[in-house]
């Protein structure tokens, strides 16, 4: 095999929309990745993907899998994974009629709703989700009472979650409805729940919680359920939004 021609075998799974790079990686790890008939653990081997014979759980890996991209308006009630040991629904159920494998690139929870991005593309799925990186994500969030100008101050500038203050964040007040309030919350990193944490730590229960948009993605009107192809432009914001790492300062985390 010509060494000029391999490349790392969590690039080759990810190229071919098999998985993200992270989770290409713990594929590997668990000895479900084999090249031409021998399982392959080390997560630095690399293989040839135009002449090895690739396959995860024994089926072949397709090569050369056209780059496909999607957003979709998550509905409640759905698990932002390709698969569920609880046999919940899944976002992947919500595309079906796509003849392509395809993954979810980050998370939603369960009880949030709002643009989730679908992908078979490993790099910009790496990109988008990756701490380093820090695309901004902007959600509504429907609160049960009005928050005092203090709290929505300290949603901005951080508060202590776990022993570690959350990382600044752009907060404004929309408008009061017979739901509640709305505000907006523009974050750089994502931990797990944070909104809902966040907010319950200053007192404030979350009705709602609907991500809106992704870097330069919207959510725009796109149907609770449905789903539309990403044009062209999207696709290249996305790429120049994940291209630089932003600065890293102690204690913050990342998505």
């Amino acid at each position: 095999m010509n060494n000029a021609e391999t490349v790392r075998l969590q690039k080759i799974l990810a190229d071919a929309g098999v998985a993200s790079r992270r989770a290409a990686e713990a594929l590997i790890a668990a000895g479900r990745v084999s090249v031409n008939g021998v399982v392959v653990t080390t997560l630095g081997a690399k293989a040839d993907p135009q002449h090895d014979q690739i396959r995860l759980d024994g089926r072949l890996i397709a090569r050369d899998a056209p780059p496909l991209y999607f957003a979709l308006n998550k509905p409640v009630g759905y698990v932002s994974t390709a698969s569920d040991e609880r046999r919940r629904p899944t976002v992947l159920d919500l595309v079906r009629d796509v003849p392509a494998r395809l993954y979810p690139v980050g998370r939603l929870d369960r009880d949030s709703e709002g643009l989730l991005l679908l992908t078979n593309d490993g790099d910009l799925a790496l990109r988008l989700t990756h701490p380093r990186y820090g695309v901004e994500k902007e959600y509504a969030v429907l609160l049960d009472r009005e928050p005092r100008p203090e709290a929505l101050g300290l949603l901005a500038t951080g508060i202590e979650l776990d022993g570690r203050r959350t990382a600044p964040a752009r907060v404004r007040r929309l408008e009061r409805t017979p739901a509640g309030v709305w505000i907006a919350i523009a974050l750089h990193e994502g931990r797990k729940r944070q909104i809902r944490r966040m907010c319950a730590a200053l007192g404030l229960h979350v009705l709602r919680l609907i991500r809106v948009r992704i870097g330069p993605v919207r959510l725009g009107a796109l149907p609770p359920g449905a789903y539309r192809p990403l044009t062209r432009a999207e696709v290249r914001a996305l790429y120049h939004a994940s291209s630089a790492p932003r600065p890293q300062k102690a204690g913050k985390s990342g998505q």
